[in-house]
C-alpha cells in the first residue's frame, strides 16, 4: 500500500476516536454519542443509548425523519420513499417505531449495532435528494439499473463479516463460478468515504476467499457525472487491488468486461 493511503486510513480512525465523545448528564436514562459523522444539515450526528437490564437501546429520537420532512422528502406521503426506507431499515435490522429509529443490542455486538445504525441513518440521508423533481432516483438505483441493462443477475445489498468481526454491506455482489464481485456506488467520493471502502475491502478480502475458494474483486462504480474525481483516489483503489468504473466511462467494453464473466 502506498505510504500516502496508509496515512489516510490511520488518520482516518483516529479522527474518528477522537472526535466521538459521550454525553452522559442528560437529565434522563439516556446518553448521547456525539459522532464525527454529519446529518442532513451538516449538524452533528448524535446516537442516544439506553441501557435496559442486559439489553443496549440505540435511537435517533426522530431526529433523522424529521430532518427530511423539513428538506421536503417526507416519507409517508410517497410510496417510493416508504419503499426506499423500508429496505434499508430491513438491511441494517432497524426498527421504526413512531418515526424514530431504534436498534437493540448487548455489550458484546455494540461495536456492530453502532456501526449498522450509523450506515442506516447515512443512507436515510441520501432520500433527501428524491425532493428534487428533476431527481428520478439516487445514483445506487442508477446503478442497479446498468447492471440490469447489462443483464447482470446480482445479490443487492450484499453483507459479508470481515477479519475484525464486523458485517459490512456491499451495494451489489456479483457471483461466478472461480469468482465473485463486490460492488459499492460512489455518488461522491471523499477522504471520509474512500478509506472506510478500502479498510472494508481489506477486511473481508482474505475471509471470503478462504471461505469460497473464489477470487475476490471489489470494484467501486463512482459516479463522475458533475465533478471531476482526484486521480489519487482512483490510484487508491488500484493500489489495493481493488478497480473502479467511472460513471461517464460505464458503457466502454473495458468497463463492462470487469462486471461480465468474460472479464
Amino acid at each position: 500500500m502506498n505510504n500516502w493511503l496508509n496515512e489516510l486510513i490511520d488518520n482516518y480512525y483516529r479522527f474518528l476516536k477522537e472526535k466521538t465523545t459521550v454525553i452522559t448528564e442528560t437529565g434522563t436514562s439516556w446518553a448521547v454519542i456525539s459522532t464525527p459523522f454529519v446529518g442532513l444539515f451538516n449538524d452533528t450526528l448524535e446516537i442516544y443509548v439506553k441501557k435496559e437490564n442486559e439489553k443496549i437501546i440505540l435511537s435517533d429520537d426522530g431526529v433523522t425523519l424529521r430532518n427530511l420532512e423539513l428538506a421536503g422528502s417526507t416519507v409517508a406521503r410517497s410510496p417510493k420513499r416508504k419503499d426506499l426506507l423500508n429496505k434499508i431499515l430491513l438491511t441494517y435490522g432497524i426498527q421504526l417505531q413512531n418515526d424514530e429509529l431504534i436498534v437493540e443490542g448487548t455489550e458484546n455486538n455494540l461495536s456492530q449495532k453502532k456501526h449498522n445504525f450509523i450506515s442506516a441513518i447515512s443512507e436515510i440521508n441520501d432520500m433527501y435528494m428524491l425532493a428534487k423533481h428533476t431527481v428520478a432516483s439516487i445514483f445506487k438505483e442508477d446503478v442497479k439499473n446498468y447492471l440490469d441493462e447489462q443483464e447482470i443477475i446480482y445479490t443487492p445489498q450484499f453483507i459479508s463479516k470481515g477479519s475484525t468481526g464486523l458485517e459490512f454491506t456491499f451495494d451489489f455482489q456479483i457471483a461466478y463460478r472461480d469468482k465473485e464481485i463486490v460492488l459499492k456506488a460512489f455518488n461522491t467520493l471523499n477522504k471520509i468515504n474512500l478509506p472506510n471502502f478500502l479498510f472494508t475491502w481489506n477486511d473481508i478480502k482474505k475471509v471470503r476467499e478462504e471461505i469460497t475458494g473464489k477470487k475476490f474483486i471489489g470494484l467501486a462504480i463512482v459516479n463522475d457525472s458533475e465533478k471531476k474525481i482526484q486521480p489519487d483516489y482512483l490510484n487508491a483503489f488500484i493500489s489495493q487491488n481493488a478497480d473502479y468504473i467511472l460513471w461517464t466511462e460505464r458503457y466502454k467494453p473495458d468497463n463492462i468486461s470487469k462486471i461480465k464473466k468474460a472479464a
